[in-house]
């Protein structure tokens, strides 16, 4: 058996062997696949985090359609830089602090979803004064080099005042505590970036572009393949998954990996242990 598993990676293999209902269950985890995009997107981040103290912070604005694979990048970042405890001081300490950018975007709003974040107990009703003096004094105690905030096209629910001022704020934020900050959103959160000039030139745009066909896009479905606990080759970088593959998903990594789960799932179910261009037809749809 360990010959026809060859398509595995060896983590995989051994996961291959348990039962259907274990398998199918285990298709509904998140999964890392790596690929370059990806890797270059953690590189850059990781810069940051490492970045020296300075006057003028260096910061990211990584950008993308929805579904594309973003909060995936920030998830495995902060995965690989967990919090600790400081039991001397007696305080955690985050490298990262990550929060979303409230739907209905203002100073308020911001300051209440960091400090929910950061688990800060407050009450509703306090003055922003309050909610800013306490968010400040609790981010200098766990001293993060990084705050991520997504969903930042959010931002455009606001008017051009509502935009300005979250926009002075971050970059406030960033001045006062010496942390790189970097959003996260549709690219059309660069629009908001592009009405003041500091924040363009602040935040360096990186974007991760839908799928096209070419060799790296067979390579993730290669990739894909070795992590799908399927107990046959797919062989799912042939020309037809390919094409019906981009097709389906719109080049969208997100469904991409939700195409390719469900249809693992079926080839489980009926015991063909291999993903076939039926599986996808009857999870995916293409317009004709």
């Amino acid at each position: 058996m360990a010959q026809t598993l060859s398509h595995l990676c060896t983590a995989t293999r051994t996961e291959a062997m348990l039962d259907h209902r274990t398998r199918m269950r285990s298709l509904q985890r998140d999964r890392w696949i790596d690929y370059p995009r990806a890797t270059e997107a953690l590189q850059r981040l990781e810069r940051l985090l490492n970045a020296p103290e300075r006057e003028r912070m260096p910061c990211m604005a990584l950008h993308g359609d929805s579904n594309i694979g973003k909060t995936l990048i920030v998830s495995k970042l902060r995965r690989e830089h967990p919090s600790t405890f400081d039991e001397i001081k007696g305080v955690e300490r985050r490298q990262i602090v990550a929060m979303q950018m409230p739907a209905t975007p203002d100073q308020h709003r911001f300051y209440a979803a960091l400090l929910f974040e950061l688990g800060a107990p407050h009450s509703a009703t306090a003055s922003l004064t309050t909610l800013e003096r306490l968010a400040r004094d609790l981010l200098r105690r766990i001293a993060p080099r990084m705050l991520i905030v997504d969903e930042v096209h959010h931002l455009l629910a606001g008017g051009h005042r509502e935009q300005r001022a979250s926009l002075n704020l971050l970059k406030y934020l960033a001045n006062d505590l010496k942390f790189s900050v970097v959003v996260v959103g549709t690219s059309d959160a660069l629009l908001a970036l592009e009405t003041d000039a500091q924040m363009r030139s602040r935040f360096t745009p990186f974007e991760i572009p839908r799928w096209r066909e070419s060799d790296e896009f067979r390579r993730l479905l290669s990739a894909f393949e070795r992590v799908l606990p399927l107990r046959r080759a797919s062989n799912l970088a042939q020309r037809g998954v390919v094409e019906f593959l981009l097709a389906a998903s719109g080049g969208l990594t997100g469904e991409i990996s939700r195409l390719l789960n469900e249809a693992a799932e079926l080839a489980i179910g009926d015991a063909s242990e291999r993903i076939t261009m039926k599986h996808l037809e009857h999870v995916g749809q293409v317009a004709v």
